[in-house]
């Protein structure tokens, strides 16, 4: 993989020990044409960007991919796109993507919501989900594990870049909706000011995979609000670009 990403040192590589056949990186805003709030990798159709920059953003990032992505139309719901059988004809969205075939790359784009990538230990199936706490509350990540296909002991999950603790402020009923799918998850809550609380989407998150019987987790640890040169932010920002996460399996496996 470090070879594929010649240049562009400050993508991101997951820090998991997937199979030697899965492949799979996070861009930053790093490596692009955007300029301004956009700056300078964005690859968000719907950002408010202009559409021939971030066709060119995304022309970038293919040449790293050994196919086109399947892009999403992601709505923050608990929707699992089949890549192995979803239709070109057939509306795309949903807010993950899995598949078992080689070369097929599923993606998400993000900005303060968490990429979850998502593998066997076999690197036979591979899966992202978009998931921010409207997706976790609805049920994206136990989705996303069921959709897999394989028992979850044998999955292994990567947390990439998110709004991290120490900014991710919601009020009451953001903190009764995550707690309604999870009754034991207020250790993921911290007090901040009346009414308000400091949410930890990383461990929300490891929460549900554990329940689920993943008991691979890494990554996390990242703050897309705090580490504002990285990574793009729509709660710092409101006016932001989008990061892209891609996962796939590579059609011969390498030594």
């Amino acid at each position: 993989m470090r070879e594929r990403l010649h240049g562009r040192g400050d993508w991101l590589i997951p820090d998991w020990p997937a199979p030697s056949g899965v492949r799979a990186f996070v861009t930053t805003r790093d490596g692009g044409v955007s300029d301004g709030a956009y700056a300078s990798l964005n690859l968000g159709l719907r950002s408010g960007d202009e559409p021939h920059k971030v066709a060119r953003n995304r022309s970038i990032v293919r040449a790293y991919l050994p196919a086109a992505p399947v892009w999403m139309t992601q709505v923050h719901g608990a929707r699992v796109l089949d890549l192995d059988c979803a239709s070109s004809a057939a509306p795309l969205e949903a807010d993950a993507a899995v598949s078992r075939s080689p070369e097929r790359v599923c993606a998400v784009l993000t900005a303060d919501c968490m990429p979850l990538l998502l593998c066997d230990d076999e690197g036979h199936h591979v899966g992202v989900a978009h998931a921010g706490w409207r997706g976790i509350a609805a049920g994206v990540i136990e989705n996303s594990v069921g959709a897999l296909g394989v028992a979850p002991s044998r999955l292994m999950a990567w947390m990439g870049p998110a709004i991290g603790p120490q900014a991710f402020e919601v009020g009451a009923e953001v903190r009764e909706a995550l707690l309604a799918g999870d009754a034991h998850a207020q250790a993921a809550f911290s007090a901040h000011t009346p009414g308000k609380f400091k949410a930890d989407l990383y461990a929300l998150a490891r929460r549900r995979l554990a329940r689920m019987g993943v008991v691979q987790i890494y990554g996390g640890g990242f703050c897309t609000y705090f580490e504002t040169e990285r990574f793009f932010s729509y709660r710092r920002e409101k006016q932001s670009g989008r990061m892209g996460a891609f996962i796939w399996q590579e059609s011969v496996v390498r030594p």
